[in-house]
């Protein structure tokens, strides 16, 4: 007998947003329905905190976000940081002063906001808005502790931090957005796997009882830790083969079809 689903990971980018960063009618439904069946959803995603909570109002979720590829949990409810697993302060702190000396172009994400140096290029879309500050000198950023997670933008970037830092014991996520890269570094312990374990951890949910559904690789451990992963029939080859499970993609309610197929499909053979 299948285990039923207790809780949803959702991924957010290329999983529940659809290309143009909408929600579809029908995921909205299909969570709405697994919602009101007692089931918990919890966003897991890469990007900062504001996105997460605005779209987990929206969809009325109940559960915290899981943020900065795993980085950091809050509830925010409560407005509480429940887990922070930031890169440590010697290393974050060498990569800012290098990147100064060297002129190369960085962001660092700390105290929930992205900080930039003052004048510096906008590489992406993503990199305008309220959630983004320019700063004098980024190790102004670190007065306060250790940052989330770092950005280096654009090959010369990610080359000249892979020269420098690529032996540290960190996380290394590097990402291609059309014709930019990135490498997010962030510390060896953060990940969406390990976020996402401790929050079961917390509510009594044991693996068996989640459906987790991702298309990035850095989704790849957390879809193989739940009992039920599921890529988006969008993400790339490495992690459509690396689970059992593939849906429709991210323009085509993929979302929506791994819902009702994992939580209400057997209601359907009973009906």
């Amino acid at each position: 007998m299948t285990q039923p689903i207790d809780l949803i990971a959702l991924d957010l980018d290329g999983t529940l947003l659809a290309p143009d960063e909408s929600i579809s009618a029908g995921n909205r439904a299909a969570i709405s329905r697994a919602l009101k069946s007692g089931i918990r959803v919890v966003l897991v995603t890469g990007r900062g905190v504001d996105t997460p909570i605005r779209v987990s109002r929206e969809l009325g979720l109940n559960l915290p976000v899981i943020c900065c590829h795993g980085a950091l949990t809050k509830d925010f409810g409560a407005n509480k940081i429940l887990e922070h697993t930031p890169v440590p302060l010697a290393y974050a702190k060498s990569m800012l002063e290098f990147a100064e000396r060297n002129n190369v172009a960085i962001a660092v994400y700390a105290e929930e906001m992205f900080w930039r140096p003052a004048g510096s290029h906008v590489y992406m879309q993503d990199m305008i808005g309220p959630g983004w500050r320019e700063i004098p000198s980024l190790l102004d950023a670190l007065a306060t502790g250790a940052p989330t997670f770092i950005r280096f933008l654009g090959a010369p970037a990610v080359e000249a931090m892979q020269r420098e830092f690529g032996d540290l014991p960190l996380t290394y996520l590097h990402e291609t957005w059309k014709d930019f890269v990135e490498c997010v570094v962030l510390s060896r312990d953060a990940s969406k796997k390990n976020a996402l374990m401790r929050l079961c951890a917390d509510f009594g949910i044991h693996s068996d009882a989640v459906l987790a559904i991702g298309d990035s690789r850095n989704d790849v451990p957390m879809l193989r830790w739940a009992g039920t992963g599921v890529a988006m029939a969008n993400a790339a080859d490495e992690v459509r083969q690396s689970v059992r499970y593939v849906t429709g993609d991210n323009a085509a309610d993929g979302v929506a079809q791994a819902i009702e197929r994992f939580c209400f499909a057997a209601e359907k053979k009973s009906a």
